[in-house]
């Protein structure tokens, strides 16, 4: 009953903030500019509300406090916020400066790193977790000692970005997301971990809510507002579950979004030939002439059946 409740209030709370929040991302003009070196059908998007990430982080917001019973979870739930704050300035600047790219490489970098290393940081110090990980379908852990650090720093801010990367589509990363999140809080109650299980179910609630904007067509974009924020969610879930290396079997789709993209650049800086028609890979089976909604549903289901497999490498 509770965890029903969780993942309802946030559906409800995440629906209602998008039908109040949507129009005045729209009297504000906080319309999206699209990349040049997008596909070129993609210019209609253009002008479509961003930041559509604070529906479920709004929800999330309401709703978590009352499921929240350990320091791990909050903790987690503030790294993730602090994420989604990096997220929307660097929505601002592109939509309000008009500075396309938004924050800098280098700026965002550096609030992401300085977000991960604190919430590691706090995660030792407070003993909710040591530096041992668990391989999938190994019961036994393996420590990692002084290594562990910038392992776990690394995992985050990959999947944070890989997270990113696949926010191109109407309705993907958020399909995707919701399914590992979904993922997740059942790892969590199989863990013994309910109080991560409850607020999990409150972001993929929250999700599902923001999906109904978010669907093909969409009427808004999440953002990097949102995009980051469910990076961090997810990724830090995975530290506190001790099981990141799991995260890439369940995120398999945040993986090749990302893998595509190294592929790509690497291929053309060495031989000046591209693997892929365009990359991150959701564009180049568009490119193949897939539909948003075929590649999303695709994606979605690969999402489901490898979320299967993690569940018995747990």
């Amino acid at each position: 009953m509770e965890k029903a409740l969780s993942f309802g209030l946030a559906f409800i709370a995440a629906a209602i903030l998008g039908v109040f929040v949507l129009p005045l991302l729209r009297r504000l003009k906080f319309g999206q500019s699209i990349r040049e070196e997008g596909p070129a059908w993609h210019e209609k998007k253009s002008g479509t509300p961003t930041m559509g990430g604070l529906f479920f982080i709004g929800a999330f917001l309401m709703v978590t406090p009352f499921f929240i019973t350990n320091r791990g979870a909050a903790a987690l739930a503030i790294c993730a916020v602090l994420y989604g704050i990096i997220g929307f300035c660097d929505d601002y600047i592109k939509v309000v400066k008009k500075r396309n790219l938004g924050l800098t490489a280098v700026q965002k970098f550096a609030a992401q790193l300085l977000v991960t290393v604190a919430f590691i940081l706090y995660l030792l110090h407070t003993n909710t977790i040591d530096t041992a990980i668990f391989l999938p379908f190994l019961a036994r852990p393996l420590s990692l000692g002084i290594f562990f650090i910038p392992f776990a720093v690394f995992v985050q801010l990959a999947f944070v970005n890989a997270v990113n990367l696949t926010d191109g589509l109407d309705g993907l990363a958020g399909f995707v997301t919701l399914v590992v999140t979904l993922f997740l809080a059942l790892a969590a109650h199989k863990l013994g971990n309910a109080s991560l299980s409850n607020i999990c179910l409150v972001l993929a609630g929250g999700i599902l809510g923001f999906l109904l904007f978010n669907i093909h067509p969409a009427k808004v974009f999440m953002g990097d507002t949102g995009s980051l924020f469910l990076g961090g969610f997810v990724s830090g879930a995975a530290l506190l579950l001790r099981h990141e290396i799991l995260l890439a079997i369940v995120g398999i789709i945040y993986v090749l979004e990302t893998l595509s993209v190294v592929m790509q650049v690497t291929s053309f800086k060495l031989t000046g030939k591209r693997i892929f028609k365009m990359s991150p890979i959701h564009h180049h089976f568009e490119m193949c002439g897939w539909k948003e909604v075929k590649i999303v549903s695709v994606f979605t289901a690969v999402t489901v059946l490898f979320c299967i497999l993690g569940y018995f490498a747990i």
